[in-house]
């Protein structure tokens, strides 16, 4: 069996290969089903969405014995039967109630109601309020600063790269990572919040890096095309995206295992919903976007580019060599 070192240099001379570009078309029939299918789950299952978002009133409730989220429930529907309620535990000493909005009067009622479920002074219950307009800012913030960073990362990789089709697929990339990933939130009942916002431009930022490199390697690679080489455009694309593979795994991995430990601690032991939303949305977000730089940016660009003239004459007299020296096409 291979080590990891021995692979390693196996896809960067090119004796071990992954078709990542040869079987392409797979690959964007399995992309093509991941997104219609993430855009197609809020359909059944709703997205939730936080009360920065929604608005609405939160209780949070400390110093209680025994965190049992019934109790709260059965405290806000004692008041306002039929409410909606959301209760998380905060640590083993706390817990936040989220509802939809309430009157004055029923704040206080509510509030004393939960001292009293879980037998605490009123002094222990806080009590805060979220408007609608509140929320309605924060959305339209947050879709701003999404649209500011995709036309900036265009930009920025179209001079970089000096060619806006590798800017193209670069940016199906991204959008194939975010709608997977909020797909993916949808289909576990996993709440958006401003956090989670935070997280979700957090892993675009990461899954451009990503991308970033293997494209500069796919530019050095085609830089040698045709006779120098002996490769096709394809091929090279191909080339580029081996050699960088274990690069892409491990960072993946380096990325995902601390955001898996702040999530467990985060969700389980601390209760800190702000940790836990920011984390959650980073390491679906992070596997995503390895799954989307090499499966879907790639080859996306190799076909973007394959029928331009001089790539596709370069590619024939390529070929045309091969079958003189009898070497399999």
């Amino acid at each position: 069996m291979r080590s990891m070192s021995q692979l390693g240099n196996d896809l960067y001379t090119g004796k071990t290969s992954f078709p990542f570009v040869g079987r392409r078309r797979l690959w964007f029939i399995i992309a093509a089903i991941l997104v219609i299918g993430s855009a197609l789950v809020p359909l059944v299952r709703p997205i939730q969405f936080s009360i920065e978002f929604t608005g609405g009133s939160q209780f949070t409730v400390s110093g209680v014995t025994s965190p049992d989220q019934s109790l709260a429930t059965d405290a806000v529907q004692s008041v306002v039967p039929g409410a909606t309620t959301k209760v998380t535990t905060i640590g083993d000493t706390a817990v936040r109630v989220q509802t939809d909005q309430m009157t004055d009067a029923e704040t206080r009622d509510v509030s004393q109601s939960l001292a009293d479920a879980y037998d605490v002074p009123l002094a222990e219950v806080t009590s805060s309020f979220i408007g609608p307009s509140w929320g309605q800012d924060v959305t339209r913030q947050s879709l701003w600063g999404l649209a500011i960073f995709l036309a900036l990362t265009f930009l920025i990789l179209a001079i970089y790269f000096r060619t806006w089709k590798m800017s193209t697929a670069a940016i199906l990339g991204l959008v194939d990572v975010l709608v997977i990933t909020i797909g993916v939130y949808a289909l576990f009942g996993f709440e958006i919040s401003p956090a989670a916002v935070i997280g979700f431009l957090t892993i675009l930022s990461y899954a451009l890096y990503d991308t970033t490199v293997v494209f500069d390697k796919i530019r050095e690679n085609t830089s040698e095309d045709g006779e120098v080489s002996g490769r096709t455009f394809g091929e090279s694309v191909n080339l580029a995206v081996n050699q960088t593979l274990i690069r892409s795994i491990n960072t993946t991995v380096v990325a995902a295992l601390p955001t898996a430990a702040i999530l467990f601690i985060g969700a389980l032991w601390l209760g800190a919903q702000t940790l836990t939303d920011i984390s959650l949305s980073i390491f679906v977000g992070t596997i995503v976007a390895a799954y989307s730089t090499l499966f879907v940016a790639a080859p996306l660009y190799a076909l973007f580019r394959e029928n331009e003239p001089a790539i596709k004459a370069r590619n024939e007299r390529v070929l045309a060599a091969r079958e003189l020296a009898g070497t399999p096409v």
